[in-house]
Formats: C-alpha cells, structure tokens, sequence
C-alpha cells in the first residue's frame, strides 16, 4: 500500500438540471459525487475520498488534504 503525502485535486461544477453540485478527481479513483450545497458536498467528500484511496491501495493518513475547484463562483459565507 501506498502512503497518502500528497494534496488530492477535486474538480466541482454546479449542475443546473439535477439542481446539485457534482464532484469528480482524477486524482481519486471512482470519485464521482454529489450534493445540494457547497456546504454538504465539502462533508461528503471528506467521508468518500479516505474510503476510495483506501480501496485503491493509498493508506490514508490522520488528514487527507483536497482542494477543490470549481467551474461556477464558489464563495462560503460565515454565519
């Protein structure tokens, strides 16, 4: 198994007919999600890519760094 050192790139675009953001990474192998939110897809992806690098032979470590970017303006506000 691989050790997991490196920052995992995520692509993310908004989905004007399912009405979701999608996210994909060549990076992750079989990554291929989606969510209502910026919010919740950021959730779903810090659940999902430790469990596919793991089945794809990466030991993912404490923290597994991704950076995620988007095709749309993705702006967070502070509540």
């Amino acid at each position: 198994m691989r050790n997991c050192m490196t920052e995992y790139q995520v692509e993310a675009f908004w989905d004007h007919g399912a009405q979701v953001w999608v996210a994909s990474s060549e990076d992750v192998p079989g990554l291929a999600t989606e969510a209502e939110t910026v919010e919740a897809l950021v959730d779903k992806l810090r659940t999902v890519i430790p469990e596919l690098l793991e089945l794809s032979g990466v030991t993912p470590g404490a923290d597994i760094p991704f950076r995620m970017h988007g095709s749309e303006s993705i702006k967070f506000m502070q509540t």
